[in-house]
């Protein structure tokens, strides 16, 4: 059954929501200190990354409009198959840089195609 393109962009903000919510208030080093924490936080990035995979292949132009779609997914395999070589600075950075901009982002196509 294929993927309803809304459905993904969907699975993508509440993803961000997530992100977000998880690490409110808190500094890079508690979430460095805190494998739970990271654990959440790794989890819902493969999460949106993959639901951005398969926006991809589902809807092309959907996806590449998205800022740096293509670093998105190649970051959610590094978290999947180079587990044992993240840098959680990065990671940090990532979450205070990147993850507003995407949530933006996808709350705006979200807009665009008359879900919010």
């Amino acid at each position: 059954m294929p993927h309803d393109p809304r459905k993904l962009l969907e699975d993508i903000l509440q993803a961000t929501v997530r992100l977000q919510a998880f690490t409110a208030n808190l500094s890079a080093e508690d979430y460095a200190k805190s494998e739970l924490l990271q654990s959440a936080v790794e989890r819902q990035f493969e999460i949106a990354a993959e639901a951005l995979n398969r926006l991809l292949k589902l809807s092309p132009q959907t996806a590449q409009s998205i800022t740096e779609y293509r670093r998105i997914i190649d970051f959610r395999n590094l978290l999947s198959h180079g587990y044992d070589l993240i840098d959680h600075a990065i990671v940090w950075g990532v979450l205070q840089k990147d993850v507003p901009l995407l949530r933006h982002e996808i709350e705006q196509l979200l807009q665009a195609w008359g879900q919010r």
